[in-house]
């Protein structure tokens, strides 16, 4: 009986290609993250407040009179 032998030609295929394109695709992911979260994702900070709040706080008295000594 006669051997059957099936010879597969080498691949001389080079995968830079498609490293390079992988690498294309993450610098896009990148520098497009890095642009939206300048313009668009990063929160704001509070605006200041401007209520002003005036409190008038009455003068300490001792002993339950009003701070003048009466001679």
């Amino acid at each position: 009986m006669a051997d059957t032998i099936v010879n597969t030609p080498s691949s001389s295929e080079d995968s830079s290609a498609g490293w390079a394109v992988a690498v294309i695709i993450l610098l896009i992911v990148v520098v497009g993250g890095f642009i939206w979260y300048r313009y668009y994702g990063a929160p704001q900070a509070a605006t200041p407040d401007t209520t002003n709040i005036n409190v008038t706080v009455p003068t300490p008295t001792t002993g339950g009179t009003t701070g003048t000594k009466t001679p």
